[in-house]
């Protein structure tokens, strides 16, 4: 009876959000979906269901436990010095212009940090253009990262040239985005379990800290959509803590596996 009021209300987090639970490990799931029971005091799936079809507040929260946004400018250094010193710089010189996607943009810290990177690189360059295409499906994520705000913890890894030329206090520990760097930006909707990219003709693909609750086809079909979204030579740089699947030896080539960053075969 148990494993039936699971699967429906799994129907349920499909139905109402449109997320697909295929997607994630099924252990992940029940661990978020029981931190939110004991939250609400409900104490099968069966009850928790009924609070969920039933409330507005609680498919936000439970939207926001299973696609958990934990993130910060220039998060895993490395990964960025990298992206800083060879990689844009080698799309620019090769092409004079560069298109990226943050997959999995979350409050937006990843495609600003992108856009903060191409910015100080091709601002004496008046001919270059990037543009950053950065997606969630989470639409509550989406409103924060097309404002632009944030604590002072977010920029820690910044330094205060970066903060200074990028940003604008509003109040005491807040700051927010300049404009030269929103107006780089394309935030929008995307499902990740879609099958489409968001995008193509792509010189980077940035999926970092997203995959690692989904399942190892999940995973497989990701690698699979974003090849033919990424131009020959194109970058797809996954996260440090994410393992690397089957389809990247066939798809894709080693550029600095170390740091997850490969090419497209």
């Amino acid at each position: 009876m148990e494993d039936n009021d699971f699967l429906l209300l799994k129907r349920s987090i499909e139905r109402l959000l449109a997320i697909q639970c295929g997607s994630y490990k099924e252990d992940y799931i029940k661990r978020r979906v029981l931190s939110r029971m004991r939250i609400r005091g409900k104490e099968n799936y069966k009850d928790y269901n009924t609070v969920l079809v039933a409330e507005k507040d609680e498919q936000e929260a439970i939207r926001n436990a299973l696609t958990i946004n934990v993130t910060k400018f220039w998060r895993d250094k490395e990964v960025f010095d990298l992206i800083k010193s060879d990689i844009i710089p080698d799309i620019i010189r090769r092409k004079g212009k560069a298109r990226i996607w943050s997959a999995g943009c979350s409050t937006g810290e990843e495609p600003y940090t992108l856009a903060l990177i191409a910015y100080d690189l091709t601002r004496l360059k008046p001919d270059s253009q990037v543009t950053i295409y950065a997606t969630d499906i989470d639409r509550e994520v989406l409103k924060k990262a097309k404002e632009g705000i944030y604590d002072s913890k977010s920029l820690e890894n910044l330094s205060e040239g970066q903060i200074r030329r990028h940003f604008t206090q509003i109040e005491d520990g807040i700051f927010q985005v300049k404009q030269h760097l929103k107006d780089m930006v394309r935030f929008s909707w995307h499902d990740l379990t879609s099958g489409k990219p968001a995008a193509n003709y792509l010189d980077i693909v940035t999926c970092r800290n997203v995959t690692i609750y989904f399942t190892e086809q999940q995973k497989n079909d990701l690698a699979k959509m974003f090849h033919p979204a990424l131009v020959m030579e194109g970058y797809y740089i996954m996260g440090k803590t994410e393992f690397r699947v089957r389809e990247l030896e066939s798809l894709y080539k080693p550029y600095y596996a170390l740091q997850k960053i490969y090419k497209k075969a």
